[in-house]
């Protein structure tokens, strides 16, 4: 692992296309180590006297906190910059933002829109970039899902994973990455029109050719069967327009995570979900939702999401130890913590 470590010191995490599978499992492999230290109450907080900067221009729960607890473990300062706390794209150039913020921090977080911002940041910032989500990709949470994957089955290659829903941005786009590159079997399970990207698609064929993995896309449900992991994820994302609802709801409603569809995977089966989740109506989306469509959940139903094969917390709680693990290796030789 140390070698492996050494490599990715210094890099941007944009994608998980610009990784080896060595070195992915060499990420979970240090969350997992990082993890363990914490529950022991072993103080790793080896980047003393660093600064991160963290941008939002996306709102969220799980990846600022989990940015936020990991630099703080780590022993770093962190500056919380929310969609009104900076001028990045408005006054200010993203390569003139890049520019400014890398002279002052270690390392810069982004959370947004297009791919191209967070690669723009990257060219120009002059420390590592790390990608927290863009419209494209969210590389952070696959390892969070992997690391839960592997405690759960002890093991990554060759296990069935199935997404199911729209297939055509970060979410999909990256299971579909980081299954092709670690050699599990990707199944893509919705309508047509949510497909990923074609050219996506490709690339990742080349990927699974070498690790062992298949892609599969399909519009029959029943995919289901034979899976260790199913998993989903909203139909609506941050900033889409409010018109784009009746659509997908009428479109990906036969794609709801149901316990026919868990029943079908089998009793071995896990369910995964990145969060937020519109398993029930206690949101406020959630709420006017229903009172609209006549429904009592989206793309899961509440009883999946709580039941016993659930692990969207343990999921969650793995976000920060990845996440860490990221800034970590990208930080700091291997020396200097292992």
């Amino acid at each position: 692992m140390k070698e492996t470590l050494a490599g990715i010191y210094g890099k941007h995490f944009l994608t998980l296309k610009d990784f080896t599978a060595e070195e992915i499992c060499a990420f979970l492999d240090l969350a997992a180590e990082l993890k363990r230290r914490k529950k022991a109450g072993i103080r790793h907080d080896v980047l003393r006297g660093k600064n991160v900067a963290l941008i939002f221009e996306k709102t969220s729960t799980r990846t600022r906190c989990s940015f936020e607890v990991a630099a703080h473990d780590l022993g770093m300062g962190s500056t919380y910059l929310d969609p009104t706390g900076s001028q990045i794209g408005k006054k200010e150039s993203i390569r003139d933002t890049a520019r400014v913020l890398g002279r002052m921090y270690e390392g810069i977080e982004y959370r947004g829109y297009g791919q191209e911002i967070v690669n723009e940041l990257a060219k120009y910032a002059g420390v590592p970039v790390w990608n927290g989500l863009t419209n494209e990709y969210h590389p952070t949470q696959m390892l969070a899902d992997m690391l839960t994957a592997r405690e759960h089955f002890g093991t990554l290659k060759g296990l069935r994973l199935t997404y199911f829903g729209d297939a055509r941005y970060n979410m999909g786009n990256s299971y579909m990455v980081v299954c092709a590159k670690l050699g599990l079997h990707f199944t893509a399970c919705a309508p047509k029109k949510y497909f990923p990207d074609p050219a996506l698609v490709a690339e990742c064929e080349a990927f699974a050719k070498e690790s062992g993995g298949t892609i599969t896309l399909t519009e029959d449900p029943e995919a289901a069967a034979g899976s260790d992991i199913i998993c989903t994820d909203v139909w609506v994302s941050m900033g889409e327009p409010d018109e784009v609802w009746k659509e997908r709801i009428t479109d990906l409603s036969p794609y709801k995570v149901t316990r026919a569809v868990m029943e079908k995977a089998g009793e071995k089966a896990i369910f995964l979900h990145c969060l937020p989740s519109f398993h029930d109506l206690e949101t406020k989306i959630g709420a006017e939702m229903g009172r609209r469509f006549g429904i009592t959940d989206m793309e899961v139903t509440d009883e999946v999401f709580e039941g016993p094969q659930s692990l969207v917390f343990d999921e969650a709680e793995n976000r920060m130890h990845t996440i860490k693990a990221v800034i970590l290796a990208t930080l700091a030789r291997p020396e200097e913590y292992l």
